[in-house]
């Protein structure tokens, strides 16, 4: 079979995915451990490296290991329900990444000459893989019980990749799934390496509004307090034509943490692009919410930029809006790079402040917040 090298034509485009590439690349690092949201290119730059790598004789094969889930009945799938057709939709998937890019004939030799296997995960247990790019998809979908037990598969001469999104693509209680549980084993091997993907790494316009539909789905499905309904009654009274997300109230947590500030006592966030529908033309109608509910209320908007939230609840924002480099998706968390100088007033006293935005941002979207501080 000729020598193919996809890496010439497909590239990382963004700092999150020269990373990844970066690491795949990496002699040192037997382990890449790459989680974000989809559309940030996991798949692609892994299924593109691994068929460059073994065409072109590096190793001997490519084994795409990938549960399958009902996305109705949220059953993991496997090939003893399925049969072949586990193998082709497999086949899909890979079809679907790499159209455009390569031959799909070449694909379906691979799979003849077993270059590419296409592995179940349920029956991984007792084989030993050497020589060979291994590459676990989808890990959200695996049980964390099974996480040690899929890295104990790797052989001599082998690249292990696992790639996963630990936020949008699992169901919103859990919190221990397979992407997070095996991420964090990760962090700690000396031969691993961990590579965080943010929304900022969505690439494809379609994923991107995908992302911010589930996480508007993920603020329509929180239940709602007595009072929060109360207060969503009158907001659609006063601003019939907004189209308000959840409303939440953060008044414990201001009393919890004894916030010495002004905060409001409601956040009634909408959908990106009604915000001015909500405050009403010179604040007339958030005005009036205002008056009626007996509350303080900020109204805003949530896309796919997190620092909105996070300035509109900071006790400091004035100290510590400048220093605030960047907030996105990190792993399982919200991760907010802050400069060093505004370190102290950005944390609080006895780590007060990131406390109350980890909780608020836990009550509005699900998702903890960490920082991280930079020079």
């Amino acid at each position: 079979m000729e020598k193919i090298d996809l890496l010439t034509q497909i590239k990382p485009v963004t700092r999150g995915q020269q990373k990844l590439m970066h690491a795949l690349l990496s002699r040192e690092k037997e382990i890449v451990g790459v989680f974000g949201p989809t559309g940030t290119g996991k798949s692609l730059l892994t299924s593109a490296y691994a068929i460059t790598k073994v065409l072109n004789g590096e190793y001997e094969r490519f084994v795409l290991c990938r549960p399958l889930v009902d996305i109705v009945t949220k059953k993991e799938l496997s090939t003893a329900e399925l049969g072949d057709q586990f193998i082709e939709i497999a086949k899909q998937y890979l079809y679907d990444i790499l159209t455009g890019h390569i031959d799909l004939q070449i694909i379906n030799k691979m799979i003849t000459e077993g270059k590419l296997v296409i592995a179940d995960p349920h029956y991984l247990r007792g084989r030993t893989f050497d020589n060979v790019v291994i590459f676990l998809d989808d890990a959200q979908n695996i049980p964390p019980e099974s996480a040690g037990e899929l890295l104990m598969r790797i052989g001599t001469n082998s690249k292990f990749i696992i790639a996963g999104d630990p936020v949008l693509q699992k169901d919103i209680p859990l919190e221990r799934d397979g992407a997070t549980v095996l991420r964090e084993a990760l962090l700690g091997e000396e031969s691993a390496i961990v590579v965080d993907l943010g929304l900022k790494d969505i690439v494809r316009p379609g994923a991107r509004r995908g992302a911010r539909i589930l996480l508007e789905i993920r603020m329509r499905k929180r239940p709602l307090t007595d009072q929060e309904k109360e207060i969503l009654e009158i907001i659609k009274v006063n601003a019939p034509d907004a189209d308000v997300l959840t409303v939440v109230d953060i008044r414990d947590l201001k009393e919890a943490y004894a916030i010495p500030t002004e905060l409001p006592d409601i956040l009634a966030v909408s959908k990106a692009g009604m915000l001015g529908r909500l405050i009403g033309r010179g604040g007339e109608k958030i005005n009036k919410i205002e008056e009626e509910s007996g509350m303080r209320l900020r109204a805003i908007e949530i896309g796919l930029d997190f620092k909105q939230l996070l300035l509109a609840i900071h006790p400091l924002r004035p100290k510590v809006e400048r220093g605030i480099e960047d907030v996105d998706l990190a792993g399982p968390s919200v991760l907010v790079r802050v400069s060093e100088k505004v370190a102290g007033p950005f944390f609080g006293p006895r780590g007060v402040h990131i406390r109350f935005v980890d909780d608020v941002f836990r009550r509005v979207l699900g998702i903890g917040v960490r920082a991280e501080v930079f020079k």
